[in-house]
């Protein structure tokens, strides 16, 4: 799992319903879900992104609701990975179940900033910032989750597993 890209931030505390609004919960189309991902933040935030950014979050990333919009959201608009100082619970895990990755680094996010060009391995829990030349560094993604991730998300898992 290793990812480069652009780094997009975002503050503290954002809700499930900033990240995709209640009003475009009609479909779990990732696609139309991405178009308007962070709508509730900021109408068009998506136009500025690019297939394999990469999103920052501050303290509390994902609380609010347990729709599993806003994994799918995220990854709808060609973000695979975010970053974030801590993730709620909840959102967590539905982004791994829906197979986005997640990387916890509590108070290092003050190490990257909106526009940095980042890589990540996430197996390897380093985020390497090439803009600046600084390295952070998260806990690793688990092998059973990513295993997981690999198939795409919890479902394509458990299929794979039953077949």
């Amino acid at each position: 799992m290793h990812f480069k890209g652009k780094a997009h931030k975002v503050g503290d505390h954002i809700d499930t319903d900033a990240i995709i609004p209640a009003r475009f919960l009609v479909t779990t189309d990732p696609e139309e879900l991405g178009r308007n991902c962070m709508a509730g933040l900021e109408e068009n935030w998506v136009s500025r992104i690019n297939k394999g950014d990469i999103l920052l979050g501050g303290k509390n990333f994902g609380c609010g609701s347990s729709r599993e919009h806003a994994p799918i959201a995220i990854l709808g608009a060609g973000i695979p990975v975010v970053v974030a100082h801590s993730f709620a619970r909840i959102f967590y895990r539905n982004g791994f179940n829906m197979g986005l990755v997640l990387l916890e680094v509590g108070d290092e996010i003050s190490r990257l900033s909106d526009g940095d060009e980042l890589e990540i391995k996430a197996l390897e829990g380093k985020i390497i910032n090439h803009t600046t030349g600084d390295t952070v560094n998260s806990l690793p993604v688990p092998e059973f989750m990513a295993d997981i991730l690999a198939k795409g998300g919890l479902i394509n898992y458990v299929r794979e597993k039953a077949a």
